[in-house]
């Protein structure tokens, strides 16, 4: 059996190395043809392959050995396993295969995008820092932009979704589900904690969170000399300009690395590892698929970071949100089976949004005189996710429990929902986005649904390192370590209680961060 396993992973991390590769290799470039072609091969390919994936899980589940291998690895794993069977039958092949086409087709309309502003072809990442512009007419012109080329696409991203959601629910309910949220919980890997308890922690965020950004945008508001935060000056905070990092690109990396080197013995390995292999793509080009992400390179045991550096507070956000991913991928590059590194992301989560924190010791070097904004724009933009991302994970439910409804339906109900998480925006003087469609900009909503409530479970865990930080930084770090060198035997309430973190689920504990970001903020003023 021991055998058979060790065979079963070797195989699994040259698959997963090929499939990944031409990933990347396509995400730099949407327009390199081979490579278009090679991610074509992957999306037919990866739904043949999971019929041998269960044959084998199958095999693994039904092993006389189970429990002696559940004594050495633990249950976690088994479970997953079991999940994993459960998401599967070769019925569904070809929706699998229809599913994958349209994800990539998704890629492809955003990384084609071109927006003729101020004289030059932008693409949507590119866009990104002109948000934040001082300038209140080049924040209007961007956004006005930006939302004609969505306005443009949008029957197309509409068109694109309502096959999503047909043949999703196609595949939900030829295994046996009522729709696709129980089977969308089940890809996630959540084991722990149902939809009940996401839509009491949504609650919680809009009873302690909702009114804490609300006073955020108020005073934001003041500060920036507006009567109301509209789109147009949504992203820009102060009335001198956001902060930025100072330098190129090559500055922050080189900083980044002096950062990771002085970090920790562990973090110093890591990024000497990462720069000398060249194992980054960060400058936003035509053709380049936008967001950032970090990978893995499985036979290699190595992670890849891919990101579209803006010029904004962003290029340092996304470094060290990526280095954390990174770091938990690369302390686990020995772990056999490779499954029992396979994390769920609302724990791959954890690793990287704590990191955020982290490193808030070495931002000077990356900000200069502009550190203290920094802090306060990363703090306060941090909260102001949460309702955000709580807003993403209702309407996913509303959208798959309610899958015959028509776009214009889905458009109506998240700009109904707009009022209950973001009641400071005001949308009206942007005919796109006043018309419930500032959805079809998430990547996440097409691509990976149910996906956005981890970015909350794992910042509000974040935000727990932080404030164990600022009093304990040792022992912050131990406990941050510990997580990252914590393989799948454990779930994630398993696993932030063993850290002596209190579960986002309870109300108590979601004011409790709520009143530690408050006091933070108040001290400072």
């Amino acid at each position: 059996m021991d055998c058979y396993i060790a065979y079963d992973d070797y195989l699994n991390k040259e698959v997963a190395q090929f499939s990944n590769l031409s990933y990347i290799r396509y995400n730099i470039d949407t327009n390199d043809q081979f490579y278009k072609g090679e991610m074509d091969f992957w999306d037919k390919t990866w739904p043949v392959l999971q019929e041998d994936t269960k044959a084998f899980t199958t095999a693994l589940l039904d092993s006389p050995f189970r429990k002696d291998l559940e004594d050495e690895w633990g249950p976690v794993m088994f479970l997953n396993e079991e999940i994993s069977l459960k998401t599967f039958s070769p019925e569904i092949i070809e929706d699998l295969q229809v599913e994958n086409a349209l994800c990539t087709e998704h890629d492809d309309l955003k990384s084609s995008a071109q927006i003729l502003f101020e004289g030059e072809m932008k693409t949507l990442a590119q866009m990104e820092a002109y948000h934040e512009n001082p300038d209140p007419n080049v924040r209007r012109l961007a956004r006005d932009a930006v939302a004609d080329w969505y306005q443009e696409n949008g029957d197309k991203l509409d068109e694109i979704f309502d096959k999503m959601v047909k043949v999703r629910t196609k595949i939900a309910q030829t295994l046996g589900y009522e729709n696709f949220v129980e089977l969308g919980y089940h890809r996630m890997k959540r084991k722990c904690y149902g939809a009940e308890d996401v839509a009491k922690l949504r609650q919680g965020l809009v009873e302690h969170i909702v009114p804490l950004v609300s006073r955020f945008k108020a005073e934001q508001a003041e500060r920036i000399g507006v009567d109301k935060i509209t789109l147009y000056d949504d992203y820009f905070r102060y009335p001198d300009g956001n902060p930025q990092p100072k330098g190129t690109p090559d500055d922050i990396m080189a900083h980044g690395r002096r950062m990771y080197k002085e970090m920790s013995p562990d973090t110093a390995e890591l990024i000497n590892v990462l720069m000398d292999n060249e194992l980054f793509d960060v400058l936003a080009r035509t053709g380049k698929r936008d967001g950032g992400y970090c990978t893995s390179l499985p036979a290699y045991g190595l992670p890849f970071i891919f990101a579209n550096f803006d010029g904004t507070a962003w290029d340092v956000d996304v470094l060290t949100h990526e280095v954390g991913h990174a770091l938990a991928i690369y302390e686990a590059r020995n772990t056999k089976p490779s499954n029992l590194s396979d994390h769920p992301q609302d724990i791959s989560e954890i690793h990287s949004m704590a990191m955020e924190f982290f490193a808030w010791s070495w931002m000077e070097g990356f900000f200069g005189d502009q550190t203290e904004k920094y802090y306060d724009s990363h703090l306060s933009g941090a909260v102001t996710f949460f309702p955000v991302g709580a807003m993403v994970d209702e309407f996913q439910h509303w959208v798959y429990e309610n899958y015959t409804a028509s776009p214009s339906d889905r458009h109506a109900h998240w700009a109904k929902m707009e009022q209950k998480y973001r009641p400071y925006l005001d949308q009206s003087e942007v005919p796109f986005y006043q018309d419930g469609r500032w959805w079809q900009s998430r990547l996440h909503i097409y691509i990976f649904p149910f996906y956005y409530i981890d970015y909350v479970l794992a910042g509000i865990v974040a935000l727990n390192f932080w404030a164990e930080n600022q009093h304990n930084p040792k022992v912050a770090w131990d406990k941050y370590m510990k997580i990252i060198r914590t393989d799948g035997t454990k779930t994630f309430l398993d696993l932030i209680k063993e850290a002596d973190i209190p579960t986002p689920f309870e109300p108590q504990n979601i004011q409790f961060i709520a009143d530690a970001v408050t006091t933070w903020m108040d001290n400072r003023k």
